[in-house]
């Protein structure tokens, strides 16, 4: 199972002009589409005197939540050519604002598209790519008696643990790579008594 993910590490930008209009593109790291909002409505309030806020963003892995918008420029020639960049990086969790300061001169269908993509595509160029896991939480609930095979399992498989309780009944909270789900689950189901929920969605 393929449990990574390419998303940008912090915020960059990118620059293009043609013909008096200037494209300022911000790429910035979000998890999930209210983040995304959040960004947008910030760099919103910075460039307040641009005429265009036009913006793609991708967030999850394996099922993305996407949005694409023109903010008045022709339906296709702005969100698109962005949205195109994040897909072509290979990208997810993160919004591509591009504004536009207009020059007074249009710029056509095709000028606009490259204009959008081009942006987008610098802001990329110039961000920090990094490689993420697609990690996942489990709660355990155990019996006290059956502490010393939990914390056996946790040492051996080398799991992350948070939250612990230990009285009567127990819980404790795992984190481990998606990918070592299935093992993890099996080795579960060994210790007596034990019940276990995933808690990350």
């Amino acid at each position: 199972m393929d449990d990574q993910y390419r998303t940008i590490k912090d915020s960059s930008s990118g620059l293009f002009k043609d013909r008096g209009s200037k494209f300022i593109a911000i790429s910035q790291p979000v998890s999930n589409p209210e983040e995304a909002k959040k960004a947008l409505e910030e760099i919103k309030k910075k460039y307040h005197d641009a005429r265009h806020h036009c913006f793609a963003y991708r967030t999850g892995t394996g099922e993305y939540e996407w949005r694409v918008n023109d903010d008045g420029e022709p339906s296709g020639t702005a969100g698109k050519p962005i949205m195109g960049q994040i897909r072509s990086f290979n990208l997810t969790n993160l919004i591509i604002v591009v504004v536009r300061y207009f020059g007074g001169t249009l710029l056509g269908t095709g000028g606009l598209i490259n204009a959008y993509r081009s942006a987008a595509k610098y802001s990329l160029e110039n961000a920090v790519i990094v490689c993420k896991t697609i990690d996942y939480t489990y709660k355990l609930h155990f019996p006290y008696a059956a502490m010393n095979d939990v914390m056996s399992m946790i040492k051996e498989e080398n799991l992350e643990q948070s939250d612990q309780i230990f009285e009567l009944d127990c819980t404790l909270t795992i984190h481990f790579r998606a990918s070592l789900e299935e093992k993890i689950i099996k080795r579960l189901r060994l210790i007596d008594k034990l019940s276990y929920e995933r808690v990350d969605h």
